[in-house]
Formats: C-alpha cells, structure tokens, sequence
C-alpha cells in the first residue's frame, strides 16, 4: 500500500472485510464487544492487539478503517478519529498541555479555535501567546522554556493567510515543542503537511472528507507513539468518540475526496481570476492569486489554491449584506467543503464574538464574505458571483 498513489489509498486504503466478502465497508453498530472467557477479557484490557475492540468509546472496526485510510493518505503513522473537528482541536490541546504550560498560537484562527487558544486554555493555567502567524520572527520570539505546543491554521479562516509551516516547525522543534497545525482548508490533497514539518495535524471530516452536508467527524494524526500514549488516554476516557454511521459516511466521502476537491480548486481559481479588479471589492483573497501576498509560498506548500477564498466588499456591512442576499446558487451557510457553493460573513457569524478591534486586527473588515466552492457549473458560479457584485 504504500507505493499507491493518493486516489488509490482514497478508494481501499483501510478496508478489513468479514467472512461475508462485503464489498462495501461494513457498519458495526455496537457499544460493546463480547468476550469468550474471564481470562480473554483480562488479557485485552491489559493490551489490546490489532484488531480486537473493548468498547465504542475506545475504538470500533468502522472507525479503525477510516482512520488507517486517512492515516494512509496523510503518510501518518497512526490516526484517531473524533466526533467532530473541534473535539478534535481541544482534544489534541487539552492531552498534550497542564497549568504552568506555555503555548505559542497564530492569532488568525476559526472562532472557535480562538475560544480554546485564548479563553480555555488561560483558565486551565497554560500560558498563552498570540503571534502574528506569517511573521517567523515573531514565533521565534514567543518562544519559552516552557514552551510545549506551537499551533496553526495552515490556510487562515477566514482571511486565507498562508503560514510557513516548515520555517514554524524549525523554530518549534529548536524550542523542544510540537508543532500542531489545522489543514482543514487546505485539505490533504494539496499540501504534505507532516513533510513539511508539523508534528500533529487535525482535520474537520465534516468538510471535504465528508464534502456533502451529511454528518460531522473530526481526525487527529501523528506518530504512534504521541495517538497510543498522549492522545489516546485522553480522549477515550472524556468521551469525544466518533459514531460508526458517521465513519461509514466519510468513508464514502473519502472514495471521491480527489475528484471533488480538484473539481472544487479549479472552480475557486476560475472565480479568483474573474473578480480580480472588480471596482465593488477592496481586496479579493485567494492563495494562488496574483494579489495574494504570499502567493510564492502558497505555490511551495500548496499544489492547488484550495476551494476557500475571501471577497472584502466595498460598502461595508451594507454591500456584504447586498451581495449576499443577491446571491442565487451560492448558499448561505457557516459550514464549508461542501458539493454545494456556500459563503458567510465571518464578522457577524463565526467571528461575531470578538471585538471589534479583535476583528480589525485579523483583518477581518464588515465588508469580507467567505466563499467555499462547490461542484456546480464553473460558468454558472461565476456568473451568479459577478451579478451579486453588480447588486452592491
């Protein structure tokens, strides 16, 4: 398996099958798991072997398939998978950090992200320091002898800054700390995070792993040694566990993740080059951009731009508002990674908690809407974009 490419790891990578041949993965819908004697039960909860299950909570034989596919694809040693993509984040953060720890974090996070970093965290005792996230300078100066963990968006949400994650991960490990980062917007199609250097990277499967609106999941990789001993211990005993129906699903999902997200990188791209210069926007953001200002390293991390990008439109809160409401196939949604084309607007949905100088200095004005491309018609998605742009 390990010299199949990425599409062929996304269709079988993971698969056990029963004595019943079933060619599509089977759903095991059970809390617990029966033993054949007293001394076969004591052995198991002494060490579990490849394969064998004690109860849900712990792990499930649907689960265990999605997680060895997606640890197939990602080139991690070892995946756990949690009920949703922020269970995901906290868990990571919460098993890995105690009171007196300091953790380093970009401040251009998903709102609930920053609730965790800035809110949670401080209130359990860990120390904690917001950098501006493209500055490696910065990093470097935030570093602690207590310094544990060092966290990042690899794409912001919503602004779309593109961080050096193997330039963070030099100065991480330099310091003795774990580089966690967040690849959800970029996907694991278009960038080798772990190759670049992070330690631990976490996906919302709610978005382009399920990429259809169905369930949420969320997944957590790394080495063996750091999923068994730090993530492991933590995460089964407070509960975070993903359903089996909802790991069937994003198996599924997972068989047309390439074919979506190149048919969704190229939409977002068609897009990006037919706004460039519109006189009703102030910045238009997409990574591979020409505008964008780190355009050069997002072509070196990044194989495609992505499905995300940003419109800062002219008139504030009022021409977001127009345009969004002129919108006709683009949906209004707070979710993204979708089939469907799906847009918000960060400064009164996912980021409506901050301040407004907390917004001002993420970048995220009253004008700037979130764009997640879909599978419909790239002409069709153009157009109904540039008429909402002629309605503000």
């Amino acid at each position: 398996m390990d010299t199949w490419k990425p599409k062929t790891k996304l269709v079988h990578a993971g698969t056990k099958r029963s004595q019943f041949g079933e060619l599509s993965e089977a759903m095991f819908l059970t809390q617990g798991f029966a033993y054949d004697t007293a001394e076969a039960a004591e052995a198991r909860f002494i060490e579990t072997q490849e394969d064998e299950y004690i109860y849900a909570r712990y792990g499930n034989p649907t689960v265990r398939m999605f997680e060895e596919r997606i640890a197939a694809l990602e080139g991690a040693e070892d995946a756990f998978a949690t009920a949703s993509g922020m269970a995901a984040v906290s868990g990571t953060l919460f098993s890995m950090l105690r009171a007196g720890d300091h953790i380093v974090s970009a401040k251009a996070l998903f709102g609930s992200c920053l609730y965790i970093v800035d809110d949670v965290l401080r209130r359990w005792g860990i120390e904690v320091t917001l950098v501006d996230g493209t500055d490696l300078d910065a990093w470097r100066a935030a570093m602690q002898p207590n310094t544990k963990v060092c966290f990042l968006e690899a794409l912001s949400n919503p602004t779309l800054e593109v961080i050096d994650i193997a330039g963070v991960a030099e100065i991480t490990h330099a310091a003795g700390a774990t580089l966690v980062v967040d690849n959800v917007f970029v996907t694991p199609m278009f960038q080798r995070t772990l190759e670049l250097g992070a330690d631990v990277v976490i996906y919302s499967a709610t978005k382009h792993i399920d990429g259809q609106g169905r369930v949420m999941g969320g997944v957590v990789l790394g080495t063996r040694e750091f999923i068994r001993k730090t993530f492991e211990p933590f995460n089964k005993h407070t509960g975070p566990c993903m359903s089996p129906f909802n790991a069937w699903v994003l198996l599924k999902g997972m068989e047309t993740l390439a074919l979506r997200c190149d048919a969704q990188a190229d939409t977002a791209q068609a897009v990006s080059d037919a706004v460039e210069g519109h006189n009703k926007l102030s910045r238009a953001i997409y990574p591979f951009a020409h505008s964008h200002p780190q355009q050069a390293l997002a072509k070196a991390q990044m194989t495609k731009g992505g499905t995300m990008l940003a419109l800062d439109i002219s008139g504030g809160k009022d021409g977001a508002f127009r345009f969004l409401n002129a919108l006709k196939i683009v949906t209004l949604s707070n979710n993204l990674g979708d089939a469907k084309s799906l847009t918000t607007h960060p400064a009164t949905t996912t980021h409506q908690r901050l301040t407004d100088a907390e917004r001002a200095g993420l970048g995220i004005t009253d004008g700037l809407v979130r764009l997640s491309m879909g599978l419909e018609d790239t002409d069709d998605l153009v157009a109904d974009i540039l008429q909402a742009l002629d309605a503000v």
